[in-house]
């Protein structure tokens, strides 16, 4: 699952991202877009066992799965 779990994570650190410049840009439209963006993909992350602040192989613990 290592290739999907980098996806995930990249997903997640690209909706950071994009928090942040919304924010950072004073616009309340694309943070609220955003921030549903991140939530989505946080969910994502979590339903299949994936640490999105891990590195690469790393799995949740106590998740059962394999990277």
């Amino acid at each position: 699952m290592g290739g999907f779990a980098e996806a995930v994570r990249e997903r997640v650190r690209i909706a950071r991202a994009a928090v942040d410049a919304a924010r950072a840009a004073s616009d309340a439209y694309a943070l609220a877009v955003a921030e549903d963006e991140l939530d989505d993909a946080l969910r994502t992350a979590r339903n299949v066992g994936i640490d999105p602040d891990a590195g690469p192989g790393a799995a949740r613990p106590g998740s059962g799965a394999p990277e």
